[in-house]
């Protein structure tokens, strides 16, 4: 952690946030990061990463902890991210054209709950402007183990659904080049119909239509191995679903994510269910329930795909992460990295660097045990 840092709590920027309304006051964050990232007053926000490498779907992750996607949709704020002290950063949904999303209000605070409800609907600057943010980031140059960078790739909301490989197979031929892996999410509730990707023969098709063009894009942009052939880029793939899955739907996804040779999987996406916030303000807007209500849904999710998928198959867990003992927890449903955003949201960097030595920890105290 730096000395300013140290310094500056982050209860006190949170404090002004939270006068302003919700997507106005991430917003000013989100051009605060893309400003300061990179010049001396990052320093700020920069904290020294916790170094507890894992490997996986043959990426090395420098930590447990990363960035969910949805925070950064634009790419824009990378660098400061990554000096935040992530293992990884997950930027993105991004669509192949520029779309503005839902109509605002949009984004609403459950601070009882430590919750958020978004109906944001991937507004992003598009495909194009996307690229070239990720082109502009720093965070590898002069590190031994950067951050790794994910890449969260969606459908446009005019897209029919029946034409939404198209969408997910530009979104990949696109951003394939940059992403250490690359995310296919499909369990927005935001977006209409876009869940129904999720059901056996949609995803089937999707999935295989996808791999298909990740051996064409591996090929493309392998590296010469001296003789005469091509050694070729082979970019995992992650797919991200949502928590409201039943136990059958769940081991439909988990075969087919493993038929299909998809490396990894995210679990989980915001929530429909209001279950655990009835009588609250704002608990009737429509959206994805996020933040510490989803953690248990999350959770039980990853131990079925856990069972389903066995003990080597990539589960980055991601709900409810609002303190170092939820991301351990998590961690013990099954998954083997993390993400966080509602979290940062309610309790800034500091969650970052606690959840990556808390797991540490564990895992420390887990391999002295073995």
């Amino acid at each position: 952690m730096s000395f300013l840092s140290a310094l500056l709590p982050y209860a006190l920027p949170r404090a002004l946030l939270f006068k302003m309304d919700a997507e106005a006051a991430h917003d000013f964050t989100l051009d605060a990061l893309a400003r300061t990232q990179n010049t001396p007053l990052a320093c700020a926000y920069r904290q020294t990463r916790v170094e507890d490498p894992i490997t996986l779907a043959g990426l090395i992750f420098p930590n447990r902890v990363g960035l969910a996607a949805g925070l950064d949709k634009n790419a824009r704020c990378i660098d400061a991210f990554a000096a935040m002290g992530f293992g990884f950063v997950e930027v993105g949904t991004v669509t192949p054209l520029p779309q503005p999303g839902n109509p605002k209000p949009r984004i609403f605070r459950l601070p009882q709950a430590n919750a958020l409800i978004n109906r944001l609907g991937f507004n992003n600057e598009g495909l194009d402007a996307f690229i070239a943010n990720v082109q502009k980031a720093k965070f590898r140059q002069g590190t031994e183990r950067p951050a790794l960078l994910g890449l969260n790739i969606g459908k446009n909301a005019a897209t029919p659904i029946e034409c939404a490989t198209d969408d997910y197979l530009k979104g990949l031929e696109g951003v394939y080049p940059h992403a250490d892996y690359v995310t296919v999410n499909i369990s927005s509730p935001n977006t209409k119909n876009l869940r129904s990707l999720q059901s056996d023969e949609a995803l089937d098709a999707l999935l295989s239509a996808i791999a298909a063009r990740r051996e064409q894009l591996a090929q493309q942009h392998g590296t010469p191995n001296g003789l005469g052939g091509v050694t070729p880029r082979r970019v995992p793939i992650f797919v991200k679903i949502a928590p409201d899955l039943d136990e059958a739907q769940v081991q439909l996804i988990a075969a087919t994510l493993k038929r299909q040779g998809m490396d990894g999987v995210i679990a989980t996406n915001t929530t429909l269910a209001r279950d655990a916030v009835q009588g609250l303000p704002h608990t009737e807007e429509t959206g994805g329930l996020s933040g510490a209500p989803v953690l248990e849904a999350s959770n039980h999710v990853i131990r079925q795909l856990r069972a389903a998928l066995g003990k080597d198959f990539p589960i980055i867990g991601v709900g409810g992460i609002l303190s170092a003992e939820d991301a351990v927890g998590k961690i013990e449903a099954g998954a083997d990295v993390v993400q966080i955003y509602t979290g940062f949201i309610y309790q800034g960097p500091g969650l970052v660097r606690g959840a990556a030595e808390a797991i540490k920890s564990r895992s420390s105290q887990s391999t002295a045990l073995s």
